[in-house]
C-alpha cells in the first residue's frame, strides 16, 4: 500500500494533510525517514507519525436506534442525516446499511464494509426484517394468511414474498420481510385497507437491536453480531 493512503487510512487525516507530514520528515519506520508519498509499506512494516505506531483499523460496524426526523442519507437533505449521530473519526466513509423512512425509528445497521452491506440490501439475499406496526384499524382474522399468500402492491407487477405476521393486540403486529420494496411495510397493511400509524423496526437477519439503546444512541456490534446478519 502507498504511504499516503496508509496514513489516510490509519488516522483522521486527509490524502493532503497525509502528503503535508511525510513532506514534513514526520514519517518514520524503524530505521529510516520516509519522505516519499508513493513509498510501499511491505506487510510486516511498521510505520510510525511523530514517534507512534499506526495502525489501519478494520471495516466498522455499527448499531443505531434511529429516532423519528432522521433520514437515512449520507448527507443533510431537509431533514439531518442519521451520521450526524455518530461520533466516530472518518464518518464520511460510512453508509447506511438498508435505509428506514423519516418517520421510522429503530434497528439501522451502519458500516463502511461494502460486502457486508450487500448481503443485506442485495434483493437475492432475501435478509429478513422485523418491524413492530401500530395501525389505526382492527386486522381481521385472516390477515397472517394474507401477508403470508403475498400482498400485492399497487403499482406492482409480482405480489411481495411471503411476510410472517405476528399479531400483539387488535391494531398491533410483528411484520417480517425479506424484501425491500419503497414504503413496503405501508404500502402492505394500505392493500388491506389499513393505515400504519407507527413504525419500528427490531431486527434484520439475526441482530436485534439492543434494548439498552435510547432513540438517538448507537454502538459497535459484536463480532457474533456482525457474523449474524445471515
Amino acid at each position: 500500500m502507498r504511504l499516503d493512503k496508509y496514513i489516510c487510512q490509519a488516522t483522521s487525516l486527509t490524502r493532503s494533510q497525509a502528503k503535508k507530514v511525510i513532506s514534513q520528515g514526520r514519517i518514520t519506520n524503524k530505521s529510516d525517514t520516509i519522505r516519499n508519498t508513493a513509498y510501499k509499506i511491505s506487510t510486516d512494516e511498521t510505520i510510525f507519525l511523530n514517534g507512534k505506531a499506526l495502525t489501519i483499523r478494520g471495516p466498522r460496524y455499527i448499531m443505531l436506534n434511529k429516532p423519528q426526523d432522521f433520514i437515512c442519507s449520507t448527507v443533510d437533505e431537509q431533514l439531518p442525516s442519521v451520521l450526524n449521530l455518530i461520533d466516530v473519526e472518518k464518518r464520511d466513509q460510512l453508509f447506511i446499511a438498508g435505509r428506514l423512512d423519516a418517520d421510522t425509528t429503530g434497528l439501522t445497521l451502519i458500516t463502511d464494509d461494502g460486502q457486508w452491506s450487500h448481503q443485506i440490501t442485495s434483493p437475492r439475499k432475501k435478509c429478513a426484517k422485523r418491524y413492530r406496526v401500530s395501525l389505526a384499524e382492527v386486522l381481521p382474522e385472516n390477515a397472517a394468511e394474507q401477508f403470508k399468500e403475498g400482498i400485492q402492491l399497487k403499482s406492482e407487477n409480482q405480489a411481495c414474498l411471503p411476510a410472517t405476521l405476528n399479531m400483539i393486540s387488535d391494531t398491533e403486529a410483528l411484520l417480517t420481510i425479506s424484501e425491500g420494496k419503497y414504503h413496503q411495510v405501508k404500502r402492505m397493511f394500505a392493500a388491506v385497507g389499513n393505515h400504519v400509524t407507527g413504525l419500528h423496526r427490531e431486527k434484520i437477519g439475526k441482530i436485534e437491536l439492543d434494548s439498552n439503546l435510547e432513540l438517538g444512541e448507537w454502538r459497535y456490534l459484536t463480532d457474533t453480531e456482525v457474523h449474524n446478519i445471515a
